[in-house]
């Protein structure tokens, strides 16, 4: 994992002011919050920080306003969620612009125990630009810098890249902290035998994550759209299913990877095949995929090798849907991984939003090692990749 970041522990907070970059990047409705899950993720390193008796300056992006302002990207929505999370334990001022006039007026003014909410970082256009020029005018707002927003560390723009740069000390929060551990016990330090179980539609789109884990897994699990990249280059009938025909040797050179490293790569033996992409086609569960069919879910014989291939694993890594888990009909394989792994004893840390949905839609969270609050950072950690976000913060000489 390299250089491991400092942390809170390694910082003097009182009668300062802390710049915590946070990913309250989330879903509204209306002007309303409709799911509070990323914020209530912050709340350990907000709440250590006002305990050290610091203010702070929280920053975070919406959606994608393009650089400009958008009225329905605004943060005022998210300030009303946070004072309701906080429940008194801190005041929330909330700042009409990003970087400008009002927002260091108002960050001049903190008190210990007063809590700063910026506007959208990205309703400026330095932010995803990671302009030294709006980096520096964000440093100007505090004291100390704050990276918790591990759902953004593998984007290099302006406040996860620059500001850390310029804004010191540049430590990691309590999410951040936590994710690093989790990635730390599956890839430095594993409990045999360790086994990736990767799903999603497309082997294009992991093709770094698959080469990755060749070198750290005993055992990999393939579903979701891109198994029939897999099964296609060996032959076997797809239908029509989802085929990368353009992929169909990199399928055969992950095959070949695998066998070389000694990696049991385990493919669906059957299918929940479906006569269209619809939520409401006609199924069946097949062996082979038909022609004129689609496989758009694990079948119940691949359930029962999956979790026969998770029940003696010691540690996990999970990525990606089984099936189309936006649709009822092709949910079961997916939610069925994911109460293997819970009856499983392995360490486990799940990634991905269908993943994490599938493990949450079971009421299983409790019995997950852990969840990632990152997809696209997950994923870079997945292929071996630094992350600008983590790599711009101090670490233990």
């Amino acid at each position: 994992m390299g250089s491991v970041p400092l942390t809170l522990d390694h910082v003097e907070c009182e009668g300062r002011r802390a710049f915590v970059r946070v990913d309250f990047n989330v879903p509204l409705d209306g002007g309303r919050v409709t799911d509070d899950t990323r914020i209530k993720a912050a709340l350990p390193t907000l709440l250590a920080l006002l305990e050290k008796g610091g203010s702070l300056v929280v920053a975070s992006h919406l959606g994608r306003p393009g650089g400009e302002e958008k009225e329905d990207l605004r943060m005022a929505p998210v300030a009303e969620k946070l004072r309701e999370l906080l429940g008194g334990m801190a005041e929330v001022v909330v700042a009409q612009d990003v970087a400008g006039r009002d927002s260091r007026s108002k960050a001049e003014a903190l008190q210990p125990g007063q809590v700063l909410l910026l506007e959208n970082l990205r309703f400026e256009p330095g932010e995803i630009e990671n302009d030294p020029t709006f980096a520096a005018a964000l440093a100007g707002l505090a004291d100390l810098f704050v990276q918790d927003a591990f759902g953004a560390c593998h984007r290099a723009h302006a406040s996860t890249s620059g500001l850390p740069g310029l804004l010191k000390p540049a430590v990691a929060g309590r999410l951040l902290e936590k994710e690093i551990a989790a990635f730390a016990s599956v890839f430095d330090s594993p409990a045999p035998p360790v086994v990736a179980v990767v799903g999603g539609a497309k082997v294009s789109d992991k093709i770094q994550v698959l080469e990755s884990l060749l070198e750290k897994v005993d055992r990999l699990l393939i579903g979701g759209g891109m198994a029939y990249t897999f099964l296609a280059s060996r032959g076997k009938p797809t239908g029509n299913s989802l085929v990368e025909e353009d992929h169909l040797e990199t399928a055969r050179l992950v095959t070949s990877k695998a066998e070389e490293s000694g990696v049991e790569i385990l493919l669906p033996c059957d299918h929940v095949a479906a006569d269209r992409f619809a939520a409401d086609a006609d199924t069946r569960e097949v062996e082979d995929v038909p022609d004129g069919w689609m496989g758009l879910d694990i079948g119940p014989a691949t359930r029962t090798l999956y979790a026969e291939a998770l029940a003696d694993a010691g540690t996990v890594i999970w990525n990606g849907p089984m099936g189309v888990f936006e649709m009822e009909a092709f949910r079961g394989g997916t939610a069925a991984v994911a109460r293997a792994l819970a009856d499983s004893d392995a360490v486990s840390v799940v990634g991905g939003g269908d993943s994490v949905a599938a493990v949450k839609g079971e009421g299983l969270e409790d019995r997950i090692h852990h969840l990632s609050t990152g997809g696209g950072a997950f994923l870079a950690m997945l292929e071996g990749r630094a992350l600008p976000g983590i790599a711009a913060l101090d670490t233990t000489p």
